[in-house]
C-alpha cells in the first residue's frame, strides 16, 4: 500500500511537469549541443595544459600566431555556452527524476549515478570556470587549474558512458523529429491498472517513458482528473533556449574577439582598455616588484653554462630592435593583439655561445607565484617573432605590462609570457 502510494504521487508529480518540450526529442537536441560544446572544451583545455606543462617529447607549432587565441577563445566561450545547454537538459528531462520504479536493476543504478556524477561535476566545472574569468580564487579552497584539468576527464567519461548507455534513444530521435510525435501516439498498452483510481496517460509522457524503457505505471493522474494542458511547445522551448545561448556569447565573448567587443558587457576584460591600449592581469603592486624593477641596478642576466652576460635595459635598447605584432591571451578567456618592440630571444642566446635548438628558462623579478619561471622550448626561442619587449604600442613598457622588459612570443598562454624578467638561462 505504501509503494503504491508512493508511485502515485510520483504519477503526479511527472503529470504537472509534463509538456511537448519534455521528451526524447528534445533531450536528444539539447543534448547534442551539450556534448559538442563541452568536446569543445576538452579539446581546447588539453590544448592549453599541455602549452603550460608539455611532456619532454612535446613541440608546439608558432604558426598561426593567433593559435592559442583562437583555441582558448573558443575554450571560454563554449564553456559559458554550456550554462544554459545544461540546464535546458536538465528541464527536458526532468519528470524522468520521477520514473517508478526509481531503480529498475543495478545496471540502472549505474547508470542514474553516473549522469548524478556528470550533471555534478559539469555544473562545478562551469561554475569555477566563470570565477576564474574573473580572476576570483580566493572562492577556490582547492587549485584551480589542477581542479579543473582533473573533472575535465571525469566529465568525459561519464558523458561517454551516458552516450553509450542512451545510444539507442539518441539513434532513433537524432534527425527524425516525427518520430516523437509517432511515438506519441501510441496506445498505452504498457500501463497497468491500479485500483481503485481511474488513471489516464499523457500521449508526451508515454514517449518519454518507452524511450527510456519504462514500463507498468506510466500514468499522470489519478480520479479522472485529465493532466493540465501544456503551456511550452517543443519549438518555443528551443527557441529560447537559442535566444539564451546567443546572449551569454553576444555579451561575453567580446573579451576573446574583437568582432564581438561593441556588445561585452558582462566580460572582465574590454578591448584597448588599460595601461598601452591593453588590459592588465596582474600589476605590479600586486607582484609587489616595484623597487626592484624601477630601481637603477636592474640588469637582465643572460647566461649559457659557464658564459653570462648582464644587460641595462639602455644596452638592451642599443642592441637591434625589431617589431612583432602579436596577441596576448590569457588562460581567462581574454586576449588582444599589440605591436611590441625589443630584442629577439635568439640573439640573446646567441651572445651566450648557444648554437641550434635549446630550450630557455625565464625568471621574473616576482616571487612566491607558480609562474614567477617559465620554460620555452627550441620552437620559439629560434623563432624571429619572439622577443624580450621593451615597447609596447609605440610606447615604454608600462610597469604593469612587464617593465622594464618582458617576454613575447606567438601562440603562448599569457601566463607564460613571463613579466620583469631579471634572467634568461639556456637550459639545453
Amino acid at each position: 500500500m505504501v509503494l503504491q502510494t508512493v508511485q502515485t504521487i510520483l504519477n503526479r508529480l511527472r503529470a504537472s511537469l509534463d509538456a511537448p518540450s519534455r521528451g526524447p526529442r528534445t533531450a536528444v537536441v539539447i543534448g547534442r549541443l551539450l556534448a559538442a560544446a563541452f568536446l569543445l572544451c576538452f579539446g581546447t583545455g588539453v590544448y592549453s595544459h599541455f602549452l603550460q606543462d608539455p611532456l619532454p617529447w612535446m613541440v608546439f607549432t608558432t604558426r598561426p600566431t593567433w593559435l592559442y587565441q583562437l583555441t582558448q577563445g573558443i575554450h571560454i566561450t563554449a564553456g559559458i555556452l554550456c550554462l544554459p545547454l545544461i540546464f535546458a537538459k536538465l528541464y527536458s528531462v526532468f519528470p524522468s527524476l520521477f520514473q517508478t520504479p526509481a531503480v529498475r536493476s543495478f545496471p540502472h543504478l549505474l547508470e542514474r549515478i553516473s549522469i548524478a556524477l556528470f550533471v555534478s561535476a559539469s555544473l562545478v566545472q562551469i561554475v569555477i570556470g566563470l570565477l576564474n574569468t574573473y580572476q576570483w580564487y580566493a572562492l577556490f579552497p582547492f587549485p584551480f587549474r589542477q581542479t579543473h584539468y582533473a573533472l575535465s576527464f571525469v566529465i568525459i567519461g561519464s558523458l561517454a558512458i551516458h552516450i553509450a548507455v542512451k545510444l539507442p534513444i539518441i539513434a532513433r530521435y537524432w534527425a527524425n523529429a516525427e518520430v516523437a510525435a509517432g511515438t506519441s501516439g501510441a496506445s498505452t498498452n504498457s500501463a497497468s491498472v491500479v485500483a481503485p483510481h481511474k488513471l489516464t496517460s499523457s500521449p508526451t509522457r508515454n514517449a518519454l517513458d518507452r524511450a527510456e524503457g519504462v514500463t507498468g505505471r506510466v500514468f499522470d493522474w489519478i480520479d479522472g482528473t485529465p493532466p493540465p494542458e501544456p503551456r511550452a511547445s517543443r519549438r518555443g522551448f528551443l527557441t529560447v533556449v537559442a535566444v539564451a545561448s546567443a546572449a551569454v556569447v553576444a555579451l561575453t565573448a567580446g573579451q576573446s574577439f574583437r568582432v564581438l567587443d561593441g556588445s561585452n558587457v558582462f566580460g572582465p576584460r574590454k578591448q584597448g582598455v588599460g595601461p598601452g591600449g591593453l588590459p592588465v592581469n596582474r600589476t605590479a603592486a600586486a607582484a609587489k616588484i616595484e623597487a626592484a624593477a624601477t630601481s637603477s641596478d636592474w640588469r637582465l642576466v643572460v647566461s649559457n653554462g659557464e658564459t653570462t652576460r648582464s644587460y641595462s635595459r639602455a644596452e638592451l635598447l642599443a642592441l637591434p630592435q625589431h617589431e612583432v605584432d602579436l596577441p596576448i591571451a590569457c588562460v581567462e578567456g581574454w586576449s588582444q593583439s599589440a605591436r611590441w618592440k625589443g630584442v629577439r630571444v635568439g640573439d640573446l642566446v646567441d651572445s651566450v655561445g648557444a648554437r641550434g635548438g635549446v630550450a630557455v628558462k625565464f625568471t621574473s623579478l616576482e616571487q612566491n607565484s607558480s609562474y614567477a619561471v617559465s620554460m620555452m622550448g627550441a620552437e620559439y626561442v629560434r623563432d624571429d617573432l619572439t622577443l624580450v619587449a621593451l615597447e609596447l604600442n609605440g610606447e615604454e613598457l608600462d610597469l604593469d605590462h612587464g617593465y622594464p622588459a618582458r617576454v613575447i612570443a606567438p601562440g603562448r598562454p599569457g601566463v607564460l609570457q613571463t613579466k620583469w624578467l631579471t634572467s634568461v638561462e639556456v637550459v639545453s
